[in-house]
């Protein structure tokens, strides 16, 4: 498995606040938050408090779902290809939109640097640049995720996660105008000590109940030492669920999974994660889409449907996909809905639900691929049981999907380029 992927658990969530947009002058009273700054993490010899199954309460904050026509198929690949339409890119491990109307698009690079393709011209001026703070030197390491808060275009909040020169995960804000950003604005929202080099997670993404959604792998090494992922007081191995809106840094929303546990930290929203490399939200209905890297035999696609209540154990690391490893199944674990076995294929970057409207054939496909083989495959969505379709073999080394605004996708090849889905002709 490609070690890129075995990305560790260090987060900094930043947000961004550009020139021209206002906070309101008074904030809701804050929930009070958890804010386990150089987050100890549990060695071999300490006692493991294990997720529990959380106690129904009130619903999550979750979208309804939206009914959508299943697929009677994929459609025929043939007919597509994947355009370059950008390359010069250092390490891409991100593609982002705004959602504010301008057409931007945001690449992520691994060093520390927010690129800026504009009408279709990257600019020489990245939006944000903190090299100086990023730590990159392991090759799971870097500037690792992105996220813009829903209201931007309003409130002009960007979020990134990235390692530091220790090693460890920040989550922070900072201000921006127009298409620069003042890196000397960061504000801190989480600081999250990382055991080892690998498996960081990076992923972040809004959900369509407005709350910040943050992946953190189990810390690394290899096999979870510590038992990070089905421990309730580590925050490795996990998603967690910030509500960026309220309190200071921010606040634990009402309905998370354990806001009323005095063992398991508040902000975990799923556990049972081994390293989360991208997950997704479907535009259209809020279903959650996961890519977990696995261990040595298997990587996993896990499934989440907007109207599930959070709490779900996806098995790691008693589970590799469906496969015992150290451990066996029980009705605590959430099953993945598409697994493959290691080969050419080593190591999983889930993808995107196709939205868009350039390409209808295309519509509720999820895309996702592997870095190692530059494979892509594509599942209807609702999975309903259906098997992954293979559908493309790039050869690229596929570090992450992304959508424009339009809803059209998006892949990068950590060599440096991006690519569109098109048609051919």
């Amino acid at each position: 498995m490609s070690s890129f992927h075995r990305l560790s658990s260090t987060v900094l969530t930043i947000t961004l606040m550009l020139a021209g947009c206002a906070r309101p002058a008074s904030q809701p009273t804050p929930l009070s938050p958890i804010f386990p700054t150089n987050t100890a993490v549990a060695t071999a010899t300490e006692p493991l408090t294990s997720i529990p199954q959380p106690t129904p309460s009130q619903p999550q904050l979750t979208a309804t779902p939206t009914s959508a026509p299943t697929l009677p198929q994929i459609p025929e690949p043939a007919g597509y290809k994947w355009a370059q339409i950008v390359s010069g890119i250092n390490g891409p491990t991100d593609i982002k939109n705004a959602g504010d109307g301008s057409g931007r698009l945001f690449i992520l690079e691994q060093r520390g640097r927010i690129r800026i393709l504009k009408d279709g011209q990257l600019l020489d001026t990245p939006l944000l640049d903190i090299t100086d703070r990023v730590g990159s030197n392991g090759s799971e390491q870097g500037l690792l995720g992105l996220a813009f808060h829903p209201g931007f275009a309003q409130d002009c909040y960007l979020f990134v996660n990235y390692t530091d020169l220790n090693g460890n995960t920040h989550i922070a804000r900072f201000t921006a105008s127009g298409d620069t950003v003042d890196p000397g604005s960061e504000k801190q929202l989480l600081l999250i000590q990382q055991p080892f080099p690998n498996h960081n997670g990076g992923a972040l993404a809004f959900g369509p109940d407005g709350a910040l959604y943050v992946g953190l792998g189990d810390g690394g090494s290899g096999g979870d030492p510590y038992g990070n992922a089905q421990s309730g007081n580590s925050l490795l191995g996990k998603i967690l669920r910030l509500d960026v809106d309220n309190g200071d840094p921010y606040a634990i929303p009402a309905d998370n999974p354990y806001v009323n546990s005095g063992e398991v930290y508040r902000e975990i929203w799923a556990g049972g994660l081994r390293n989360p490399w991208r997950f997704s939200f479907d535009s259209l209905t809020g279903d959650l889409w996961i890519g977990d890297v696995g261990q040595n035999l298997w990587e996993e696609i896990d499934f989440v449907r907007a109207d599930t209540p959070g709490g779900l154990n996806f098995g790691w690391n008693k589970m590799e996909a469906t496969h015992p490893y150290q451990g066996t199944d029980g009705p605590q674990f959430t099953p993945p809905v598409a697994e493959y076995a290691h080969g050419a294929e080593c190591s999983v970057t889930g993808g995107y639900v196709y939205r868009g409207i350039a390409l209808p054939a295309w519509q509720g496909v999820y895309l996702y691929g592997d870095y190692c083989s530059g494979a892509i495959w594509g599942l209807p969505s609702p999975p309903q049981g259906a098997q992954p379709v293979l559908l493309f073999q790039t050869g690229f080394k596929i570090s992450t999907f992304g959508v424009d605004q339009a809803g059209e996708l998006y892949v990068a090849d950590y060599n440096g380029a991006i690519y569109r889905l098109e048609k051919t002709n």
